[in-house]
């Protein structure tokens, strides 16, 4: 792919165009007659064309560099900060060592799951050994911290989330890790008891709608969170897979049909962010990452479910209808907005990237067609790209978000290197383009990247 810097030279020298000839007294002009203005090169604000494999993965390496570096597992005094060794007696101060990003939540729950797929995409072990050293950790701290957290089941205690959890957030993206590790067979542990936790809670504890739909009752009774459909969903997905028992996916392909009649615009093909039983007309915000969280979730659901599960089919077109709404929506930056259909609204990078993925994903499943989607997919990642500091940061995510019912709320969301949200989707998009890249070729036609169909 050429260089911004290389394309002028590029172009002058393809045309045969002199520029001393043209300064000269009497020499043709360069108009529509006499040059080929299509051949003009754009000034495009992200690179324009097919990526290298070789790119891709250098911004892989730097992100897992920049995470293995800061996200340490060892536990210390929270106190004298002071290293604590294992197998030493229970010390009430013991805090798992801070480092950029906590080691247990539904955002590192996706950074597992891209690490692994990564290791998968590029065949380098590091990347599944950081998420087998990372759960390996946490599974090591259950007997240490056992007795507190039950003791105490509100206790701010690093292992409160992963014995007690206390919401979707707590169990989901985490159960669906584990259960991915698992089944990779690259972890000693026995995750198992910590599976089974997480998914009775999914299953038994939730708050639910009086037909079962799994719900909040913030910030109004009775509302439901598009993001809950990937803090639910993978996990009860990826527990059929491991288990083979029927009602898993029963659950999860209820639990995306019903969230999707509710909330999924079918002129729009997007999703709104929130729905709040009570009201009587809902504003619709087509929120970025939530519209990223509802595409996932359909991605991971269509990666497990049988062939022969009769809701497969209906989950696949609510797929299409997604992909096909969110493919409108993409700006000419390669970036989607904060607020899908609103342009002035920011260009936000952790949505972008899971669109990348879950357009490589579909593209490489037989789901969606190469043609239509695949060019879409390579300018996306080539934003992503550009998002991805040389120190391996994330930057443009925003930060955590709830629910809002106006749209300054979603507007001025702040950006930061910080948030986690990025990290997972960014290895994601970035390992499955990898693949989509071994699986596809393209060519630049008439100056416009066009996959290259076998003949």
């Amino acid at each position: 792919m050429l260089t911004f810097s290389s394309r002028i030279p590029f172009f002058i020298a393809a045309l045969g165009i002199s520029l001393t000839l043209h300064a000269q007294p009497g020499a043709p002009k360069a108009n529509d007659s006499t040059t080929p203005l299509h051949l003009l090169q754009p000034d495009y604000p992200v690179p324009y064309g097919q990526p290298k494999v070789d790119e891709v993965t250098g911004v892989l390496r730097r992100i897992y560099t920049y995470l293995d570096a800061n996200t340490p597992t060892q536990l210390i005094d929270k106190e004298t900060k002071k290293d604590i060794p294992s197998g030493g007696a229970f010390n009430p101060n013991a805090i798992f060592k801070p480092g950029d990003f906590r080691l247990i939540s539904y955002e590192w729950g996706v950074t597992y799951t891209g690490m692994l797929l990564a290791s998968e995409a590029t065949g380098d072990a590091r990347y599944a050994d950081y998420t087998n050293k990372r759960l390996q950790f946490i599974a090591d701290q259950v007997p240490y911290f056992r007795a507190q957290v039950l003791a105490d089941p509100k206790a701010n205690t690093p292992m409160r989330s992963v014995l007690v959890p206390h919401a979707l957030d707590d169990a989901g993206a985490m159960c669906a890790a584990m259960i991915k590790a698992s089944r990779a067979g690259g972890i000693k542990a026995d995750l198992r008891p910590l599976i089974d936790n997480y998914i009775n809670y999914i299953q038994t504890k939730e708050f639910r709608l009086a037909d079962g739909t799994l719900a909040r009752n913030r910030p109004q009774p009775n509302t439901l969170w598009l993001d809950d459909l990937f803090m639910s969903v993978p996990a009860l997905a990826q527990m059929g897979k491991l288990t083979g028992d029927q009602k898993y996916y029963d659950e999860a392909v209820k639990q995306v049909t019903q969230f999707a009649k509710r909330m999924f615009n079918p002129q729009k093909g997007l999703y709104m962010h929130g729905w709040v039983e009570g009201m009587a007309v809902h504003p619709e915000f087509h929120w970025g990452r939530a519209n990223g969280w509802g595409i996932l979730t359909a991605v991971e659901l269509l990666d497990v479910l049988p062939e022969n599960h009769p809701g497969r089919p209906a989950i696949l077109d609510l797929l299409k209808a997604h992909a096909k709404g969110l493919a409108a929506q993409q700006s000419g930056s390669g970036f989607w907005h904060q607020l899908l259909d609103r342009n002035d609204s920011y260009l936000e990078t952790s949505a972008t990237a899971i669109y990348v993925y879950c357009f490589a994903r579909a593209i490489n499943r037989g789901w969606l067609d190469p043609l239509a989607y695949a060019p879409a997919a390579l300018l996306g990642w080539n934003a992503v790209a550009t998002k991805v500091t040389q120190g391996g940061q994330v930057e443009g995510v925003c930060v955590g978000t709830g629910m809002g019912f106006d749209p300054a709320f979603y507007y001025h969301r702040p950006i930061n290197p910080y948030a986690a949200h990025g990290y997972g989707p960014a290895l994601l998009a970035g390992a499955e383009v990898i693949n989509m890249l071994k699986k596809h070729t393209f060519e630049i036609n008439d100056s416009s990247l066009q996959l290259t169909q076998k003949k």
